[in-house]
């Protein structure tokens, strides 16, 4: 006999399939580019001598928000694509709050060792360049910022944002301001600021910036830019490299899928909402064995957040009082400890979450008010749970032996204390026993149940 046909396994098979899709599309798909047309005020003819119509070329890319392995791997492969194609010089259009100190230093090794001149522009008007853009922004080739912006605060902090404090905090503050000097020196800018801008958190908007020598010019925007930057001199692998960047097409890279994937969770409140919802996704598809959707989303889910926690940097004993947090409060579902698990549970699952990306290898940060969120929703769901189940464990059985003890029935077939005679009892006929003489159409009341034969008595008058 086949199994009947159910609305979700059309759905599951759908989600399946777009699943596998995606992965394919991350893993096989290339940058894309997009041609911008040459800015209205640079598109006079050139000079005879310049550059030919595939050096006119200028490739842009937007880093917008924290620096991260994806952002490291799509500035890489960028400053690859525009070498390859004989660009004049590669545009970094920067916009962060800071990132992964890690990622920032494989981002310096390949502006300054980088191939043709990169220019990182901090724009638009709002935008900044902090903590972890700043060591970006000193290292191109040549460094540029719009009106309204700025620059600075490279302290290194804590996972929440507080002072490193003992040895440790002056072990990383030693290392970030030699690195920040030593970026400074590289390129011919303020040594002295670029040290302040970790030691004492100092910041600079566009104009001090430019008037500090923090950066090199300060652009209204992308045709501006283009204005100055022809004819400069810029510095590549210690020679001096002079742009062309008058009527230069400029051409827009995008991150590939997968760097867009890894860019969006590598954000430590993402990872972790995608943890969380794996963990109780499995949680329902084990304790509701079938459902199946639950199940695929929860896996789905959770190796995602694994994903992330594998790029980002984690504190260990966070994620340890996490995992026993989560056993307490499943253990309160199983032991009557009359809340004592689950409390335990919830003070260990809160801590840990705030503890989980406290490290001084990034300042990135999770949202207190996200673990706070997790935390009470776990909780209101496992004593949501206890309290069904000891409910059910009160009430009288309905199956089975114990089901069937009080039950009401109607004799059916004469029974004598020498003869058992049948009942029926919840749509069901039962040979049954009696001490005394029931006449069909009797009412009786089930006392025990020995095996197949019933054990009964008249019933009381209601």
């Amino acid at each position: 006999m086949s199994r009947p046909r159910r609305p979700w396994d059309l759905l599951e098979f759908l989600f399946l399939i777009l699943t596998i899709g995606c992965l394919g599309i991350a893993l096989a798909s290339e940058p894309r580019r997009t041609a911008v047309a040459p800015p209205a005020t640079t598109s006079a003819p050139l000079p005879q001598g310049a550059a030919s119509e595939r050096e006119r070329i200028v490739h842009l890319i937007a880093v917008d928000g924290g620096i991260n392995p994806a952002s490291a791997d799509f500035i890489r492969e960028a400053i690859q694509g525009a070498d390859h194609d004989g660009a004049q010089a590669l545009i970094i259009e920067l916009d962060t709050p800071g990132g992964l100190l890690d990622s920032t230093k494989s981002i310096v090794k390949d502006l300054l060792g980088s191939p043709l001149p990169v220019v990182v522009y901090v724009a638009p008007s709002g935008a900044g360049a902090a903590s972890a853009g700043v060591f970006v922004t000193m290292a191109a080739s040549v460094a540029a910022m719009a009106p309204g912006t700025n620059i600075g605060a490279a302290h290194p902090v804590g996972g929440q944002g507080e002072d490193i404090g003992g040895d440790m905090r002056e072990k990383v503050e030693n290392f970030t301001a030699a690195m920040s000097k030593s970026i400074a020196q590289e390129r011919g800018r303020n040594i002295d600021w670029a040290e302040k801008a970790v030691r004492e958190s100092v910041s600079a908007t566009e104009k001090e910036a430019l008037k500090l020598n923090v950066v090199d010019l300060v652009a209204n925007d992308l045709d501006d830019l283009l204005r100055q930057l022809d004819g400069r001199e810029a510095s590549v692998r210690g020679s001096k490299v002079k742009l062309r960047t008058a009527g230069a097409e400029v051409v827009r890279h995008e991150m590939r899928l997968k760097q867009k994937v890894l860019n969006i969770i590598a954000n430590p409140n993402i990872a972790y909402l995608l943890m969380m919802a794996g963990i109780l996704g499995l949680y329902v598809e084990f304790t509701h064995p079938g459902v199946y959707a639950p199940g695929v989303a929860g896996i789905i889910c959770l190796l995602l957040g694994l994903t992330a926690m594998r790029v980002l940097p984690i504190n260990y004993s966070g994620l340890a009082l996490i995992g026993v947090g989560l056993a307490l409060l499943i253990s309160e579902l199983f032991i009557p400890s009359f809340g004592a698990l689950g409390v335990g549970g919830i003070v260990a699952f809160v801590l840990g979450s705030l503890l989980l990306f406290d490290t001084s290898a990034s300042d990135l940060t999770l949202d207190p008010n996200i673990a706070y969120a997790a935390a009470a929703t776990f909780g209101a769901f496992t004593f949501i749970v206890g309290y069904l189940v000891v409910r059910s464990q009160r009430r009288p059985a309905l199956l089975g032996r114990e089901g069937l003890i009080g039950q009401i029935g109607e004799v059916r077939f004469r029974i004598t204390p020498d003869k058992p005679g049948k009942v029926f009892v919840y749509g069901e006929y039962w040979n049954a026993a009696a001490k005394e003489v029931l006449e069909p159409g009797t009412r009786i009341e089930i006392t025990e149940v020995n095996g197949m034969l019933l054990d009964v008595r008249r019933a009381p008058q209601k």
